[in-house]
């Protein structure tokens, strides 16, 4: 659990970072299964339904960069993402009706892994209020090295910055008066978790160690936060709901939005969407 101290930095600051969150057993688990999907994407050469795959990928040294909706593809991530420890600290910021409307399993190769440019998960999936957030689940240790999450303290409080080039969807942060000032390495070791706000801008560089970055990316939601982009068939949005009871009682908060049309160039993942970028702005600024 959470002390009133942490509770208070992450409201302030948009984000949080809790060590030994799963036991070493879980982490060697985790590690196991996620060593067996890369070796299962050595048998593909182009994108998947599951598996996003870096440049260089080969079926003799395959890279891959993401697993998309892992919980549907392994019992192992099916059963973490409704960790009580995690799920636990969840309803200490959003409260205690939660429900997830995303999973993801981003991946760094040693002395490689993509980076992700700047940007606000609020601009992919904007909802009624922002009692949102993302759990990051440390299947390796992650430092600055190896591409560790980049976070601007604060910045869940101001603007929703616009996303768009070319009228277009981009996946990233295209305003010519951000810079990515005072951004702060989120540095964990495996079996900890990394929390940032819905709004928080965020990054991660590449990986320079030669060391894997690998981070199980959980989004949770308030049970009253609605998506704007429409929930679908009630049956199946309630089925994302964690804990608590549904409500057909949306909760609305006076907060700015972008919606992310029109749609992408490239779809697929963050890294499609961000491939188009003719500036490059990763990084921690100067």
């Amino acid at each position: 659990m959470l002390s009133q101290t942490q509770i208070e930095f992450y409201n302030e600051n948009g984000y949080l970072t809790v060590d030994k969150v799963l036991s070493d057993s879980e982490v060697i688990d985790l590690q196991k299964v996620t060593d067996e999907f890369v070796i299962k994407s050595g048998a593909y050469t182009d994108h998947t339904d599951i598996f996003d795959l870096e440049p260089g990928h080969t079926s003799d040294c395959p890279k891959l960069r993401r697993i998309k909706e892992p919980i549907d593809h392994h019992s192992v991530y099916a059963k973490t993402i409704r960790n009580n420890n995690i799920l636990n600290i969840v309803a200490q910021l959003i409260g205690p009706n939660i429900r997830t409307n995303g999973n993801k399993l981003n991946m760094k190769s040693a002395d490689f892994g993509s980076p992700v440019e700047w940007h606000q998960d609020w601009a992919f999936y904007p909802h009624t209020n922002d009692d949102i957030l993302a759990v990051g689940v440390c299947i390796d240790g992650m430092n600055e090295r190896n591409g560790a999450l980049l976070v601007i303290p604060g910045s869940h409080k101001g603007p929703t910055y616009d996303h768009h080039q070319d009228n277009r969807f981009c996946g990233a942060v295209t305003d010519p008066e951000f810079t990515p000032d005072n951004a702060v390495a989120l540095e964990v070791p495996a079996g900890g978790i990394s929390i940032h706000h819905v709004r928080a801008l965020h990054a991660s560089a590449p990986n320079y160690s030669g060391d894997p970055r690998r981070l199980l990316l959980f989004q949770f939601c308030a049970g009253d936060a609605w998506p704007l982009l429409g929930m679908g068939e009630w049956d199946s949005y309630n089925s994302n709901l964690l804990r608590g009871e549904p409500t057909n009682i949306p909760r609305m908060a006076n907060i700015p939005v972008r919606m992310p049309y029109p749609a992408a160039e490239k779809g697929g993942s963050i890294y499609e969407n961000q491939s188009v970028l003719e500036t490059k702005n990763w990084g921690r600024g100067k």
